[in-house]
């Protein structure tokens, strides 16, 4: 039941978003992935998923977490041809579900592309003050698909090369931008006062624990040269510089409180008495 706060009327209690679910999903993943790699990734997988499920089981147990969600007082209207409609919650029919509003799409094209740009930064740099070549990290992730640069030396990596210059490019930004789309979808249903710990910091560790299972199979070269203390830094850098473009842009309205005719642009003339 949806009560209301007696301090604040404008206010409904609502279940706390968590972002223990994903914890738990990953170590399982982590879990079964490693049945067919090797016994130390299941034995991790282990761990995590038991430190999701304890954190999951905290968040319901001996009460469930709950947070006051404000109400709009002005509802939003919506533009038809014929006349104007005033939807309010749950007037179809039915509850509304959680995240009511999300970040537009462009929010997440211009996160991936901010945080792409202060991961590549960072890489560059330590390229530049461990090899003296900001060129080596970007040979490094080119090496996946330029075969010429997974064969190359050290010295070589350390050189100009311009396809992989251009292979490294559209790879990151282009890896950037999902990502930074995903954040879109994520980041409305994480708990709201810990969205920085959870897509600046959790979600990178999350997704650096993934590529330290699997990118000797995508990229050998990368996998033996990779600094991982660095590289989880840079993925930290990106979800901390993402998540804040992300965070920061004007939310719109999710499309489930209307008919499928309104969701697809189609409109009915309305009888008028």
């Amino acid at each position: 039941m949806n009560t209301p706060d007696p301090e604040n009327p404008k206010s409904i209690e609502l279940p706390e978003p968590t972002g223990w679910p994903i914890i738990a999903a990953f170590g399982l993943s982590l879990m079964f992935f490693g049945l067919v790699t090797s016994f130390f990734i299941s034995f991790v997988g282990i761990l995590v998923a038991l430190f999701g499920f304890s954190g999951w089981f905290l968040d319901v147990f001996p009460h469930p977490k709950h947070i006051q969600v404000p109400v709009g007082a002005e509802p939003k209207p919506h533009t038809t041809a014929r006349s104007i409609q005033f939807l309010k919650i749950g007037q179809r029919g039915h509850r509304m579900r959680i995240p009511v509003e999300v970040p537009p799409l462009m929010a997440g094209v211009k996160g991936g592309i901010v945080g792409g740009i202060a991961m590549a930064v960072l890489a560059c740099g330590w390229g530049f003050f461990k090899y003296g070549s900001i060129w080596y990290p970007v040979n490094l992730l080119a090496a996946a698909a330029v075969p010429d640069l997974a064969e190359a030396t050290v010295e070589s990596l350390k050189q100009f090369h311009l396809m992989g210059f251009l292979v490294a490019t559209f790879s990151h930004g282009a890896v950037c931008i999902m990502i930074g789309l995903l954040y879109i979808t994520l980041l409305p249903m994480l708990p709201p006062k810990f969205e920085w710990f959870w897509g600046g910091i959790m979600t990178p560790l999350i997704w650096s624990g993934f590529l330290f299972a699997t990118i000797r199979f995508v990229n050998p070269t990368l996998a033996d040269h990779v600094d991982w203390p660095w590289f989880i830094v840079c993925q930290i850098a990106f979800g901390m510089v993402g998540g804040y473009v992300v965070f920061k842009e004007e939310k719109v309205e999710t499309m489930q409180s209307l008919t499928l005719a309104a969701r697809l642009g189609i409109e009915a003339q309305e009888e008028h008495k």
